[in-house]
């Protein structure tokens, strides 16, 4: 079985090693959703991962409902985001543009007061971040057909715009409760029409979402996100596996460069699993690359690899606090531990001031 520290061919790329750098939404955009100079600074410190996969950008002002977060949606944003992928790729890395539809959970704050869309009229529990701190979130729309089909052709030029603003290719965000995973699972999507009921129906955008970004930038320079196993964000489904093997299966008929799974286990500290590991069931269907994600440590990650459960590891929390995080595994340095009181703070604190082994040492 190949050690994290291997390299891996994934689609129209090769990572020189497993160790990949999960989508983290770290807030550090300007508020008119542009990348900042700071991120430049914050992706070239961590271009030793395998791959980085952005934090997750909106395709459109309608699907991003998250204070500074970043878009991809106008060429100013485009040439914002520049600087960012060439900073990464002098340092020997590479990068992949996260693709965000936020659905139900953008505030009505970020829409000049008009409610969010999503698969059918629902809301989401808890409260969501906005420009004037938290507040409620509120009930969505439904998404009309011709709707659906305008959302499907931002992805694609979306897609476009990651290309042409220097990502190595595009994950589409699928997961965690977002517009892809409130059309999936059946506790939000109450459709009749072409887009709801059946499994047939539930994945039809994200095959035509998908369909549409490899359309645009190759399905070589494709990857997904899905998050098959308990709540979140209020979206759950009553019977998760049959669904997620059947997008699984769908999008290895488009033939994407690889699929991220975030799942959590048993004893995972942030989300609790309701349901048996389903990761296993994709994989028996998509032949390509799994990545799979959430709360791994090296052990857990290498033995996920040994036992052929996984190809590579997305980490997330340990990639904020370790800029240089595969070479501290890979010698066994101690791990700094990352501060949640900064995660989404504006500025440097936090963000690009923790020290890589070598400085820390000296």
């Amino acid at each position: 079985m190949p050690s994290l520290f291997e390299p891996i061919k994934l689609g129209a790329i090769t990572a020189p090693n497993r160790v990949f750098m999960a989508p983290l939404t770290r807030a550090r955009g300007t508020r008119d959703h542009l990348p900042s100079e700071l991120m430049k600074t914050y992706y070239q410190q961590r271009a030793g991962a395998g791959l980085i996969i952005s934090e997750a950008t909106g395709i459109s002002p309608q699907g991003l409902g998250w204070p500074f977060a970043p878009g991809i949606w106008s060429t100013e944003q485009v040439e914002a985001w520049k600087p960012i992928t060439q900073a990464v790729h002098d340092a020997g890395g590479r990068i992949f543009c996260q693709l965000w539809h936020m659905g139900r959970l953008v505030h009505p704050s970020f829409l000049d007061g008009q409610p969010p869309v999503s698969s059918s009229a629902t809301q989401a529990p808890d409260l969501a971040h906005t420009y004037d701190g938290k507040q409620p979130y509120a009930q969505s729309r439904a998404l009309a057909i011709d709707e659906i089909a305008a959302i499907v052709a931002d992805y694609g030029r979306a897609a476009g715009h990651a290309i042409a603003a220097g990502f190595d290719g595009v994950q589409l965000h699928g997961a965690n409760g977002y517009l892809i995973d409130q059309f999936l699972r059946d506790n939000c999507n109450f459709r009749t029409d072409e887009y709801g009921g059946s499994i047939e129906n539930r994945i039809r955008l994200l095959r035509e979402v998908v369909q549409a970004i490899a359309d645009v930038v190759g399905p070589e320079r494709t990857s997904v996100r899905l998050s098959p196993n308990g709540e979140i964000h209020g979206v759950n489904d009553s019977n998760p596996e049959p669904l997620f093997v059947a997008a699984a299966e769908a999008l290895a008929e488009i033939g994407i460069a690889f699929l991220e799974i975030r799942e959590p286990h048993a004893e995972s500290q942030l989300r609790v699993p309701d349901h048996p590991p389903i990761a296993p069931k994709m994989r028996k269907v998509f032949p390509g690359p799994i990545v799979l994600n959430s709360e791994y440590t090296l052990e857990r990650a290498q033995a996920a690899l040994d036992a052929d459960e996984a190809d590579a590891i997305a980490f997330g929390r340990a990639f904020i606090a370790n800029p240089d995080l595969p070479h501290r595994l890979e010698t066994g340095l101690s791990l700094n531990k990352p501060d949640p009181s900064t995660f989404y703070a504006q500025g440097p604190a936090g963000y690009v001031d923790y020290p890589a082994a070598e400085a820390q040492a000296a």
